[in-house]
């Protein structure tokens, strides 16, 4: 099935609070060096100060990708189609560490997860607020059933890899734009983690 909706009637709903503006994020040079910390709010004022961040790729055994809508509460963003989880590491934190207690927290998942490339992008929501980031990707693969944390995400699908690129190719402004660039990458860079 090339876009298989998640309904609501079958989440299995967690309303855990995970996400804080005061939490320390890690602040880095381009070289991915840390430079100090700053709280999650201020983080993302402006345009943005550069920080480590995380994007995850879920797929399932047939070869399609888990995605999430964000949550329409959430300041950057809401509502938008994006990747399975994306989050950031904590002051203190491995980034190993940090992948695996988000997809716990937002999905209720827990699989291996590999590293494939990392990437800083820039990218501004309005005039108050912005992505800045030095973001490392993984993908995994699992068919457990998610447990949704209502809080982050609104709406949850799988899709095939085709039926996606068709779908941003005709509405790209539906999906958030580090999704676009890592998806773009993972399809030209990394064709195996794509199949099922």
């Amino acid at each position: 099935m090339d876009n298989t909706e998640l309904e609501r009637q079958d989440w299995r709903d967690s309303n855990e609070v995970v996400s804080f503006d005061d939490e320390p994020l890690v602040l880095v040079d381009s070289d991915d060096r840390e430079i100090g910390f700053l709280d999650k709010a201020s983080a993302h004022v402006g345009k943005g100060t550069l920080h480590r961040a995380f994007s995850l790729f879920v797929f399932n055994t047939k070869g399609e990708l888990l995605l999430q809508q964000r949550a329409p509460g959430k300041r950057l963003w809401p509502g938008y189609w994006s990747n399975t989880c994306c989050s950031h590491p904590r002051r203190g934190e491995t980034i190993d560490t940090a992948i695996h207690r988000r997809l716990k927290e937002e999905l209720g998942l827990a699989c291996s997860l590999t590293y494939l490339f990392k990437f800083q992008y820039q990218a501004q929501f309005d005039a108050d607020g912005a992505e800045h980031e030095l973001c490392w990707v993984y993908a995994g693969r699992s068919d457990n059933a998610p447990t949704v944390n209502i809080n982050e995400i609104s709406g949850l699908r799988y899709i095939a890899p085709d039926a996606l690129d068709a779908e941003i190719a005709a509405k790209p402004e539906a999906f958030t734009p580090w999704f676009k660039i890592e998806w773009e990458r993972i399809r030209r860079e990394h064709p195996k983690v794509l199949k099922g």
